[in-house]
C-alpha cells in the first residue's frame, strides 16, 4: 500500500470536503478522493456550453449553518451570506403572479394584489414558523438521539429536543404534532386561498421525495425545509464548495481528483484502506464515504463482511429520483410575463395543488407528466462571471420526470419531456425562446452517470418520515455503520442534504 492517511473521505462535494475541514481542524491527516475531474459533486461550477456555467446541480444553500462557516472560517475564504433567500417568484396566468419574500413585511404588497386574506394570514404563517424555528433547527443540527442505548447521558439529547417542543407552550406544541403528519396541500389549505401561492409553497415540500402534494407526511418536509433556513450563500452551491475547498487546503487536507474507488478495503470486521479503479491501495484507519448509502455498502464494501439482514435493509432504503435538470444559456435575461425588466432570481411555476399531484401521477408508472412543475433558478444575476456579459445561466428543475420510463429513455422519450419543459417555462416567459444559445438536459440516468447518484436521486434517498431520523438504516442511524472505521457523512444520514448543510458534520 501507499502512504497511510487517518482518514480518507470520498468524495468532494460539500458534505465530504466539510467533513475533511472538521476532520483536519482536530489534527487528522485527511485525504479526499474524487471520483470526477473538478472538485464539489453537484455543487460544481460545470460548462455545459462554450462559454457559459451552472452553479451547480442544487439550487438551494438556505440550510448552511452560520455556526458551521463561523468554526471552519469560511468567510475568510471568499464566502458571502445573504441575511435571507433571494424572493420567489410565483407566475400566474397570462401574467403577473406574486414575488414572494421570506420577509412578510416585503410580500404583503405582492399578495394583496390577489388576496387581502391571504396577505393577512401569510404573515401568521411565518409568525408560526418562527415560534417553531429553534426546535426543528435544533431536529436538524443535533445527532439524532440514541434510541436503543440505555444510559441517561444518551437520552440527553431526545429530553432536550421534547423540553424544548414543550416549552413553545401546549398550543403550539400540539399544533406542530398535528401538523408533521399531514399531507402538505390540507394545512397549506388552511392557511391560504390562492391555488398558485399554495402550489409555490408546496414545491419544496415534494422536492425531495416519491410524493405529491396530497401525500401523508410532506407537511412535515416543509416544515423542516422553512425551518433550516439560515441564511443564503451568495453566488449559489459552486460558491460554497470553492470557499471549503481553500478551507480544506488551507488545513492541509490532499486532495486527489479522477481517483475512482473500486472496493473499501477491510479485515476483521475494520476498513484498512481503498482500492481504487487502477489497483492502487491506500491505507487509512478511518473512511468517511459521502456517497450514497447504498453505493457505499452495495457497491464497494464486499457482501462478506455485511449481515444479509443489513444488506436487505439497504436495498429497502428509498430513493428513487424523480427530477429532470435542464440548463439554459440565454444571450439576454430571462424576463416573466407582467415582469419585464425586473431581474427574478428564482421562480416555481406549478397552476395549484392538483396540478402538482397530477404531475406526480404519470411517475407511479414509469411514465412523464403532461406538464411537469419547474423550479427555476438564475444564478447568473448573482454570478455574472458564469456567463459572457449581459447573457444568462438558467437552471431548472423538471418535477416528476422519473428515473425509469416503461419504454426507457430512448431519443424520442428525451425529445419529448424537453419540449414539455420548456413549453411550461415559456407560458410565463416567452421572450425566453429566442434568447436561448445552448441547451442541456439531464434525466435522473444522466445524473446518476454524471453525478453518481443512485438512481438518479438529488439528496441521496427520500425525505420521507420514517427516513428522516432512522436514517438509512437503525445501525447507521448516528454515521457510524457495522463496518469498524467506515462512517457516513453525505445526504444519505440525518438530517438529509438540500435541507441543512449538516451530514459533513
Amino acid at each position: 500500500m501507499s502512504r497511510s492517511w487517518d482518514s480518507v473521505v470520498l468524495g468532494a462535494g460539500k458534505s465530504g470536503l466539510t467533513a475533511a475541514c472538521l476532520l483536519a481542524r482536530a489534527g487528522k491527516r485527511v485525504l479526499v478522493l474524487e471520483r470526477r475531474d473538478v472538485i464539489g459533486g453537484t455543487s460544481s461550477s460545470d460548462e455545459f456550453h462554450p462559454g457559459y456555467r451552472t452553479a451547480g446541480v442544487l439550487h438551494d444553500t438556505r440550510g448552511v449553518r452560520r455556526s458551521l462557516v463561523a468554526a471552519l472560517e469560511l468567510e475568510s475564504c471568499g464566502l458571502r451570506l445573504a441575511p435571507e433567500p433571494p424572493p420567489v417568484y410565483a407566475p400566474c396566468g397570462e401574467g403577473g403572479g406574486i414575488l414572494l419574500h421570506h420577509d412578510p413585511g416585503k410580500a404583503v404588497s405582492e399578495i394583496k394584489r390577489f388576496s387581502a386574506r391571504d396577505a393577512e394570514r401569510y404573515a401568521a404563517y411565518r409568525a408560526f414558523l418562527r415560534r417553531i424555528e429553534g426546535p426543528v433547527r435544533r431536529f436538524l443540527e443535533e445527532p439524532p438521539p440514541r434510541l436503543f442505548e440505555p444510559s441517561l447521558g444518551d437520552a440527553i439529547p431526545l429530553l432536550r429536543q421534547a423540553w424544548g417542543l414543550r416549552r413553545l407552550g401546549q398550543a403550539t406544541m400540539l399544533e406542530v404534532l398535528r401538523v408533521a403528519p399531514m399531507c402538505v396541500a390540507d394545512w397549506l389549505g388552511e392557511w391560504f386561498e390562492t391555488p398558485f401561492l399554495k402550489a409555490a409553497l408546496a414545491m419544496p415540500a415534494i422536492e425531495s421525495t416519491f410524493a405529491g402534494p396530497w401525500s401523508p407526511g410532506t407537511a412535515a418536509n416543509l416544515l423542516l425545509y422553512e425551518c433550516g433556513a439560515q441564511g443564503h450563500v451568495v453566488g449559489g452551491p459552486s460558491a460554497l464548495a470553492r470557499a471549503l475547498e481553500r478551507a480544506a487546503r488551507q488545513r492541509g487536507v490532499e486532495i486527489r481528483l479522477g481517483s475512482t474507488i473500486q472496493e473499501i478495503l477491510v479485515a476483521e470486521g475494520r476498513v484498512t484502506g481503498v482500492r481504487l479503479a487502477g489497483g492502487e491501495e491506500i491505507a487509512a484507519s478511518g473512511i468517511m464515504a459521502s456517497c450514497d448509502p447504498r453505493h457505499t455498502f452495495l457497491d464497494l464494501v464486499s457482501s462478506r463482511h455485511l449481515t444479509h439482514r443489513f444488506e436487505e435493509r439497504v436495498r429497502s432504503y428509498r430513493g428513487y429520483g424523480l427530477t429532470a435538470v435542464m440548463r439554459l444559456a440565454l444571450d439576454g435575461p430571462l424576463e416573466f410575463r407582467g415582469r419585464e425588466k425586473e431581474p427574478i432570481p428564482r421562480a416555481r411555476i406549478g397552476e395549484d395543488l392538483d396540478a402538482l399531484e397530477r404531475a406526480f401521477d404519470p411517475a407511479k408508472y414509469d411514465a412523464l407528466p403532461d406538464t411537469p412543475s419547474l423550479d427555476v433558478y438564475v444564478p447568473s444575476l448573482e454570478d455574472p462571471s458564469l456567463a459572457p456579459p449581459g447573457h444568462h445561466v438558467v437552471t431548472i428543475h423538471a418535477r416528476c420526470v422519473p428515473y425509469r420510463l416503461a419504454e426507457g429513455w430512448m431519443p424520442d422519450g428525451r425529445i419529448e419531456v424537453e419540449r414539455r419543459i420548456l413549453g411550461t417555462l415559456f407560458r410565463h416567459a416567452p421572450s425566453a425562446e429566442a434568447r436561448i444559445v445552448g441547451a442541456e438536459f439531464l434525466s435522473p440516468v444522466d445524473l446518476e452517470a454524471q453525478y453518481g447518484l443512485v438512481q438518479g436521486h438529488l439528496h441521496h434517498g427520500d425525505h420521507a418520515l420514517d427516513q428522516l431520523l432512522v436514517r438509512p438504516t437503525p445501525e447507521c442511524m448516528h454515521s457510524r455503520t457495522p463496518v469498524g472505521g467506515l462512517l457516513l457523512c453525505g445526504g444519505g444520514v440525518h438530517p438529509g442534504t438540500g435541507i441543512v448543510d449538516g451530514p459533513g458534520d
